[in-house]
């Protein structure tokens, strides 16, 4: 719009500081006839006004402007929260009216700037404000009207804008939520101990917390238990840690009645499983050329406290040697084998016959205890086939294999490189040794090997070979528990580079951590997890075959198919997309795994009430007002009014009740002068006669 404008404007033709000294000047002259009264000194005043005012110059200056229309920014929150319940329709609704009638004020465009769901960083409300106003000038801005549930977490200190900002909120004022707050949460625990979770139940929006609420508590998908926690106040739970790796823990408070959303009554919380420093007990029987190789490997590891015992001399080479001068310790065989057999993680047997060392009870015990959950590992070499062989004795009956019992020598002379077997290229234990053999048809390529021994296998998985197929090493679980058979006592050969060497610390650490029950290296396992919003499943298996079908239970209880897609190495992976937070469960009809999907948005879900007390700083920075669309299908909205600056902008129901009062929108005025018209208004030629004419008058009439 195109309008013109007049004003008065002076263009001096002296420099102000000199028409301000004739000013002066003139004054002093006129002094002393003011003094005395003179009859021409009002008239010589005017001649020194007419002279100072034809310097001055003045102008009709006459502008033509034209107006620009103010801008009002229109922010509709599309964050998680604000899609709770129906108020997203409402805020959708309430949007289409407001662009309504924002469409019909004159002299004022509007943006809508939609708001996205900010991910973990909870609503950036003022963030999207920002980047919006970028585009606007400042002095064109009419104000901010934000349709939101309030919750907003990038409010700044100071308020970024001088426009009033509004808050249209759905629903009424008054409304409660109760959540559940993890306060504490341990990433780790210790395998065979608890751990300490510290929560608390709150009802927001009420004057005072009291009574109770029943909090359920679930543990790798086993039945709840269910306890009675203060509301308001902190509660602490035991949570035991009953195996290594993940361990989900889901809680659940009982709704309240009226309250917004169950969304945050529920918290998954995932403790990881770690073991202590494992004990292991390691017992060489004679000295030989490889003893050392088991001691270096486990003092190597941090983690692990090792016990060691070799027997340097057996009761059949007893000499009568005073044992006050014998350098060496009688063998704890009480001790360690019935007193404190079950401190160990882990028991060793390296090259070790049975010569009246042990007796068979204390065998018999080993026995039960590793049926029990126990590790065993052996290592034998020509002593497994004699008659000191602890296949003979009550050990036996947990080995996975046995001295063939044929005549001649119990152990294969001759060099021949260990092979993976093709179960053993499927198993946790062999799978991806640097240098093993890529399939059966071809050769491994690290050091050859000269003895095996002769053994037939009765149990458990073969994922090493010697020469012609026979048994090499030998996996197996019984009851609870686990053994490991290693029929060569040349492993040490790789330690030395015998031939290239070969990844013998690996191989070992490999077996005696899959000995003890670590989940990374468990040969047939499900497990779940979840990132980046997808849950991820993965199954391995030493079973040849093509994957079983998986059942998802999605944490609302629904469940869907899902398809394994064969890898490598015994695994197959599947991946489908995790959109709802809690406990996912994943079943392949044998085995079930766990995953844990926190919200996608915590500060979203810390407070799901509809409430303008985050934004009340900027509010009360711009004299903007908060109102609510109240909880029918049809919006209220308050009346829309343009106000001047400095004037109110907002009036009546201020934070009462739905719609009410009024907001205003500033009217800026803001324009471009497109053309410019300058008149004089007391030129040369019209102050000339008027200076000379009153200088006649006033000396003609002073002097009479």
């Amino acid at each position: 719009m195109t309008q013109a404008f007049a004003g008065i404007d002076f263009a001096p033709i002296l420099p102000p500081w000199l028409l301000l000294a004739l000013a002066l000047v003139a004054l002093l002259a006129l002094a002393p006839a003011f003094w005395r009264r003179a009859r021409g000194a009002p008239l010589r005043l005017l001649v020194f006004a007419l002279l100072l005012l034809a310097l001055a110059n003045p102008r009709l200056v006459e502008e033509t402007r034209e107006t620009r229309p103010d801008i009002a920014l229109l922010l509709v929150d599309h964050s998680d929260s604000a899609r709770i319940g129906d108020r997203a329709a409402q805020i959708e609704a309430a949007r289409r009216l407001l662009e309504a009638r924002l469409g019909r004020l004159p002299d004022l465009e509007f943006r809508t700037v939609e708001v996205p769901e900010g991910g973990n960083q909870g609503t950036r409300l003022f963030t999207a404000m920002e980047q919006a106003l970028a585009e606007i000038p400042r002095a064109r801005l009419a104000g901010v009207i934000a349709l939101t549930d309030g919750q907003v977490h990038d409010v700044p200190a100071t308020s970024p804008i001088e426009a009033p900002f509004h808050a249209l909120l759905p629903g009424r004022p008054g409304e409660i939520d109760r959540r559940l707050r993890v306060i504490e949460a341990p990433g780790y625990g210790i395998v065979g101990r608890s751990v300490e979770l510290r929560v608390a139940v709150e009802d927001l929006g009420l004057p005072e917390a009291a009574g109770a609420a029943r909090l359920s508590i679930r543990r790798d998908g086993a039945p709840p238990r269910v306890e009675s926690v203060p509301v308001g106040r902190e509660h602490r739970i035991e949570i035991p840690i009953e195996r290594g790796g993940p361990t989900v823990v889901e809680l659940a408070a009982e709704a309240r009645p009226g309250e917004v959303s169950e969304i945050n009554n529920r918290a998954v919380i995932t403790v990881t499983g770690v073991r202590d420093r494992l004990r292991v007990l390691l017992v060489s029987g004679e000295p030989h050329a490889g003893e050392r190789t088991w001691r270096r490997l486990l003092k190597a590891d941090p983690g692990v406290d090792l016990v060691h015992f070799t027997i340097l001399r057996p009761p059949e080479k007893d000499d009568l040697t005073p044992l006050n001068e014998l350098a060496l310790i009688a063998f704890p065989v009480r001790e360690l084998f019935q007193v404190k057999l079950r401190d160990f993680d882990l028991i060793v047997f390296d090259r070790f016959a049975n010569r009246g060392i042990l007796p068979p009870a204390y065998l018999r015990n080993i026995a039960d205890y590793v049926r029990g959950g126990g590790a065993l590992l052996l290592s034998v070499g020509p002593e497994f086939a004699g008659p000191a062989s602890l296949a003979a004795t009550p050990l036996g009956s947990i080995l996975p294999a046995r001295p063939t019992g044929e005549a001649g020598p119990g152990a294969t002379e001759g060099a021949f490189r260990p092979m993976v077997t093709a179960l053993g290229a499927r198993h946790p234990v062999t799978e991806g040794l640097t240098g093993a053999n890529p399939d059966e048809s071809h050769e491994a390529r690290w050091g050859r090997w000269y003895r095996s021994m002769r053994a037939e296998q009765r149990s458990g998985t073969a994922v090493m070979e010697a020469a012609g197929g026979a048994p090499l090493l030998v996996l197996d679980r019984v009851g609870e528990g686990r053994v490991a058979l290693l029929l060569s006592d040349h492993i040490w050969l790789w330690s030395r580079g015998h031939d290239g060497g070969g990844p013998q610390a690996e191989l070992l650490r490999r077996a005696a951590h899959w000995l003890m029950r670590e989940p990374e290296l468990e040969e047939e396992e499900l497990t779940a997890r979840i990132e980046a919003g997808r849950l991820q499943v993965q199954r391995r298996s030493v079973e040849p075959g093509p994957p079983p079908g998986l059942t998802v239970t999605a944490p609302d209880g629904s469940t869907r198919p899902a398809t394994l897609q064969p890898g490598p190495g015994g695994r197959a992976t599947a991946e489908l997309p995790a959109d709802q937070p809690g406990v996912w469960q994943v079943s392949d009809g044998k085995r079930n795994a766990f995953a844990a999907a926190a919200a996608a948005n915590p500060p979203e879900v810390a407070d799901l009430r509809a409430d303008p007390g985050p934004l009340a700083p900027v509010l009360a920075a711009t004299g903007g007002g908060a109102r609510w669309l109240g909880a029918g299908a049809v919006p209220v909205l308050p009346e829309l009014r343009r106000v001047s600056p400095g004037r109110d902008a907002q009036g009546g129901g201020q934070g009462s009740g739905p719609g009410g009062g009024w907001i205003g929108l500033r009217r800026n005025g803001d324009h471009t002068v497109t053309g410019i018209a300058a008149t004089s208004l007391l030129p040369p030629w019209l102050a000339l006669p008027l200076v000379l004419g009153v200088a006649v008058l006033a000396w003609r009439r002073e002097g009479r």
